[in-house]
């Protein structure tokens, strides 16, 4: 199992395939991802890798915070996430990693938080039909109906599914296509949509459920080896 990658959402568009037929992708964009520090069997039990995403205003970093970047011997990042990974896939603190991490037509998965809709009826939250549009029913075409039994059992059941709070919530979406990777600008296309709102950090993994591809990095892509080779 090696590491994933932290990259920020830009939005939507299409790109072109040579035989002209269009496929709708998200942007992700990676910015200084570079490993901050590393966990390890030994001293605290597990193996990951923590990395970070982009610049931080030295103002806006706390003071222990700033230590921890500077033992890395990294920027400050205005994100940090960690992944866990095999022994055998650390990585070294300030290591950045490239886009080239996953290759075009493997599949990922995503990792994000969903965008928040407020208070929503049970006809939008939990895609219900509502009550009839006549035959006796007033003013209650979009409630959601009984939500118990009678005097037995007495009471509504714990998890019903009924109005209330909806979205932003961390979501993970399976089997997402890598269309298209640009290791100069740091894109990262995913056909279709990702979950989360424009501006967006999400977390994007191998996919758990699909074989990974013989020919991908390990344990990682990074920008300093493409330099080098």
């Amino acid at each position: 199992m090696r590491t994933g990658l932290v990259a920020r959402k830009l939005g939507m568009t299409r790109i072109f395939r040579d035989d002209g037929t269009h496929v709708p992708v998200t942007v992700l964009h990676l910015d200084q991802v570079q490993v901050v520090d590393t966990r390890t069997e030994e001293k605290d039990g597990y193996t990951a890798v923590q990395l970070g995403w982009g610049k931080a205003k030295v103002k806006n970093v706390t003071k222990p915070n700033k230590g921890h970047f500077a033992r890395a011997k990294v920027e400050p990042k205005a994100k940090l996430v960690e992944f866990r990974v095999a022994a055998d896939a650390l990585l070294e603190p300030g290591a950045t990693l490239s886009a080239a991490h996953f290759l075009v037509g493997q599949k990922v998965d995503v990792t994000a938080t969903t965008k928040g809709k407020g208070f929503a009826g049970a006809m939008k939250r939990w895609n219900f039909g509502g009550l009839e549009a006549s035959h006796g029913v007033s003013i209650s075409h979009r409630s959601h109906g009984s939500t118990g039994n009678r005097q037995d059992p007495g009471k509504t059941f714990k998890n019903k599914k009924m109005a209330g709070h909806l979205g932003d919530e961390r979501v993970t979406t399976q089997n997402l296509e890598v269309a298209a990777v640009d290791v100069e600008k740091g894109l990262l296309m995913l056909r279709g949509a990702v979950p989360g709102a424009k501006g967006a950090f999400v977390l994007v993994r191998d996919a758990v459920k699909r074989k990974r591809p013989a020919d991908v990095p390990y344990p990682a892509a990074l920008l300093e080896a493409a330099a080098a080779g």
